[in-house]
């Protein structure tokens, strides 16, 4: 089934404690369409600058299944740029900068060869930008979402009423208490379904992360990465939901089953973003590449005979 993403795409500098790296790609919709494209053909609607790098635009088109019809680059624009520090304990960070660009102007529009999409997911941007985009998205069949604090805090209404039209959402657990009230995450999700959609996922970070539909829970750890894997944290959270919708739009199926198997390879595909600086872990990564971890990862998370994941 088609799969689209909306989102930005900008130009990140990272500080971690393995290194540091200027001036590369990033944004969510990049991370999202990177790893989902492992699946299945993505579709990107997103806009940049013209002071985006050749080599940024050069690096998205090394992945095949990634169309950028999408994509506006904008004379006299700036393209969206972020700077970050992650802390010793790599699960921690601080922001140095944020130029928020073309994100200031009106959003991309969605191509007309595009609106026949399928499965949706609206990578984090303001709800209100978010809603928008669904109406020139008639044939949706599964919608998700993701969001972040600023606009639970700036952009609640809006949010709410995102919340009303899609079926899924995607969040951290930070985020969920913040939007619920809820520390359980468990608790969070019933709640977050009660503002409309059927599935939650819930991101934990080095802990796995939750899955909560009216059909059942499910619990999944993180990749069991061991200290040397870990280069840079940014843009898990997206490569995992890239590689949970791919799997989706590939199957064409989101019942409680696929949907946990999903969650794996969401989890699967953001342990390769782990690896390298930007898009770097992910780039020419193989079926085959992605079918090998997941073994280690159902071997690791095994009780007793029996595979969870």
């Amino acid at each position: 089934m088609s799969l689209i993403v909306t989102g930005t795409i900008g130009i990140d500098t990272v500080e971690t404690p393995t290194g540091s790296a200027k001036e590369i790609p990033g944004g969510s919709c990049a991370y999202f369409a990177a790893a989902a494209s492992c699946y299945t053909p993505t579709r990107v609607v997103a806009a940049v600058g013209d002071d985006w790098p050749a080599d940024h635009r050069s690096m998205l088109e090394s992945f095949p299944g990634i169309d950028l019809g999408g994509l506006e680059e904008r004379a006299g624009s700036k393209t969206f740029r972020w700077g970050g520090k992650y802390l010793d304990n790599m699960n921690d960070r601080e922001t140095l900068f944020t130029d928020l660009g073309v994100l200031e102007e009106a959003p991309p529009a969605i191509p007309a060869e595009f609106q026949d999409s399928e499965i949706v997911f609206l990578a984090n941007t303001h709800p209100g930008v978010q809603r928008g985009f669904l109406e020139h998205l008639p044939n949706r069949k599964f919608t998700v979402a993701d969001t972040m604090d600023l606009w639970i805090n700036i952009a609640r209404d809006d949010l709410v009423g995102l919340l009303g039209e899609i079926d899924g959402l995607v969040i951290n657990d930070s985020e969920a208490l913040l939007l619920t009230e809820q520390r359980n995450p468990f608790t969070a999700a019933k709640a977050i379904m009660d503002m409309g959609p059927s599935v939650v996922v819930i991101k934990k970070g080095e802990h796995g992360a939750v899955l909560v539909t009216s059909d059942g829970v499910a619990v999944l750890p993180a990749y069991p990465a061991d200290e040397p894997m870990v280069v840079d944290p940014t843009g898990c959270g997206d490569s995992f939901a890239g590689g949970f919708m791919g799997w989706i739009a590939s199957r064409g199926n989101w019942d409680f089953a696929e949907l946990q198997s999903a969650m794996a390879w969401g989890t699967v595909s953001a342990s390769f973003t782990l690896g390298a600086f930007a898009l770097e872990g992910l780039q020419g990564l193989t079926m085959e590449q992605l079918e090998e971890r997941m073994a280690c990862y159902q071997a690791a998370a095994r009780v007793g005979q029996t595979t969870i994941v």
